[in-house]
C-alpha cells in the first residue's frame, strides 16, 4: 500500500501548524503556559521569537505549517520508496 504524498504533507502541515497556532495562543493567555516548546521553535526558527505577541504566533505558525508540510512529504515519500509497488 502506497501513501498519498500530496496529502500526507497536508495533514502534517495542518497538524503541526494547528499545535503550534494552539500553544502561542495559549501562551497569549497564560505567559508561562508552553514557554518551553515555543523556545524551541525559537531556536530553530529564524526570524520567531517567543515573546508572546499575536505577530510572533502567526510568524511561528506558518513557519510550522511549511516545516510540517515539508515532513510530511518527506515521510511518504520515503515510506513509499520503501514500499512494493
Amino acid at each position: 500500500m502506497r501513501l498519498s504524498v500530496k496529502s500526507l504533507a497536508l495533514a502534517g502541515a495542518i497538524l503541526w501548524g494547528g499545535c503550534v497556532l494552539v500553544m502561542a495562543l495559549a501562551n497569549l493567555v497564560y505567559p508561562t503556559y508552553g514557554k518551553a516548546l515555543l523556545d524551541v521553535c525559537a531556536s530553530i526558527y529564524p526570524g520567531y521569537h517567543a515573546s508572546g505577541t499575536i505577530g510572533d504566533a502567526i510568524v511561528g505558525t506558518l513557519y510550522a505549517v511549511v516545516d510540517g508540510g515539508v515532513g510530511g512529504a518527506i515521510f511518504g515519500w520515503l515510506y513509499n520508496c520503501f514500499t512494493k509497488a
